[in-house]
């Protein structure tokens, strides 16, 4: 067929790339060798397609059972699972690179609508190669982000669709089977003792984020504020010795905590008894409303450095006009602080609370380190929660300690959920994506 430059062809360029990559650069624009390279992809994705229908397959069945098979013989349904996935990762870059070769057909043949000439193969290379400098060098960073971001996330949300649990569904001893909603069932209203588990402990992480970030916030405006407008001697001493639990690793603080606390031979009940201001030591780890009292007071302990170097640099960037100003008017150092200092010191710094809200909801350490399996409350023993327990650690718990994968990748579909707005507005607030930087 003879290629016109009216617009008549347009409807065969697009057929022929469509129906295989690089047909329309060879038969058209003969471009033999950048038709030739989107050509070898697709042959090499059909001399693979049956492996990669067999991968997909074992991804859709998650495997046989066969009992009668040594152990190491038997399907694995999660080496299964990943390699589906992995596959169709696969597949799905493989489309893009498809309708990359199709738009790139439709684009040579409007040069050609407008010029009247067909681009020989030394141009067409020089352009494939200007233009795909950016996707080579782009390359290996979006393929580490989909198979070690995209993989593992879409692995995680699709085993909460499976029964991969202890003890009748691991493998390689035992397939895994999908289950369809069963688990959010489970979790939210099928059975009393999981659902209120989940209940309390979203509630918890929700209650423990807020207090977390609102105390360590307002701490370390008032260490900020004392030590700025106070005319404390030695301030610069007192801004090093405040920083320092900030600074030392949190797993090391927090099981020096665990052991001060401890309600026997812990040296803070210790040294209580022995001055007679108890007669007995506190259950400071055990009893439930006691321990989130006290996970809230050492993350206050851990954390305030952080603002309160963070208020302070935000503070010393305010106009001192508006203070003056406030002086004159005869403002006191209370409604400074209520007009100017906290309002200014607050906007300029939301983005970080939000940030710290959202972090302190998957602080780990701060609740396992400190707390370690305890206080253990009615449900513990068949859901793995205990009373002080927020997601992220009993998620932990469902995967080590009771090995119940499938309400563990709920509970992390759920995070992510909740989590992702806040990611979505703390990305658009950056000043890249406000510019259109991004």
């Amino acid at each position: 067929m003879k290629l016109k430059n009216d617009g008549s062809s347009r409807r065969a360029v697009f057929i022929a790339s469509v129906v295989f990559m690089g047909l329309a650069h060879i038969l058209f624009f003969k471009q033999y060798i950048k038709g030739a390279f989107f050509a070898f992809i697709q042959l090499a994705v059909l001399a693979f397609l049956p492996a990669i229908a067999a991968t997909v397959h074992g991804m859709l069945t998650l495997g046989e059972a066969a009992p009668h098979l040594p152990v190491m013989q038997r399907d694995h349904s999660t080496f299964m699972l990943i390699e589906g996935i992995a596959v169709l990762a696969i597949l799905a870059l493989f489309l893009c690179v498809y309708i990359m070769s199709v738009k790139s057909a439709g684009k040579t043949y409007k040069g050609f609508c407008v010029t009247g000439k067909l681009a020989g193969n030394k141009d067409s290379i020089k352009e494939l190669f200007n233009q795909a400098f950016p996707i080579f060098g782009l390359t290996p960073a979006v393929l580490l982000v989909v198979f070690f971001v995209v993989v593992p996330l879409v692995f995680a949300a699709l085993v909460s669709f499976t029964n991969y649990s202890s003890p009748h569904h691991l493998p390689p001893g035992n397939t895994v089977d999908w289950v369809g909603l069963d688990n959010y069932a489970t979790l939210f209203g099928g059975e009393t003792l999981w659902t209120g588990a989940l209940l309390r402990v979203a509630l918890w992480t929700i209650a423990w984020a807020f207090l977390a970030t609102a105390t360590c916030y307002i701490g370390g405006m008032i260490m900020a504020l004392i030590l700025k407008d106070f005319n404390i001697p030695f301030a610069s001493l007192f801004r090093i010795v405040f920083i320092l639990p900030y600074a030392v690793p949190a797993v090391i603080s927090m099981l020096v905590w665990r052991n001060l606390l401890n309600g026997q031979f812990g040296a803070i009940n210790l040294t209580l008894i022995h001055f007679g201001i108890i007669e007995s030591g506190i259950p400071w780890l055990t009893s439930v409303w006691l321990v989130r009292f006290t996970v809230v007071l050492v993350n206050l302990w851990a954390g305030f450095p952080y603002f309160m170097l963070l208020t302070m640099g935000s503070m010393t960037a305010i106009d001192k006009d508006l203070f003056n100003a406030a002086k004159i008017d005869g403002a006191n150092k209370l409604g400074i602080f209520r007009h100017i200092t906290f309002p200014l010191v607050t906007f300029q710094t939301m983005p970080l609370i939000i940030m710290s809200f959202t972090h302190n909801i998957n602080n780990f350490g701060a609740i396992f380190f400190l707390t370690a399996g305890h206080p253990v409350v009615r449900d513990t023993p068949l859901t793995g929660a205990t009373g002080v327990d927020i997601l992220i650690t009993w998620i932990y718990r469902l995967t080590m300690e009771t090995q119940q994968f499938n309400f563990a990748a709920v509970l992390a579909v759920m995070l992510f959920v909740f989590l992702a707005p806040f990611a979505i507005f703390q990305f658009t607030r950056t000043k890249s994506f406000r510019q259109g930087e991004l």
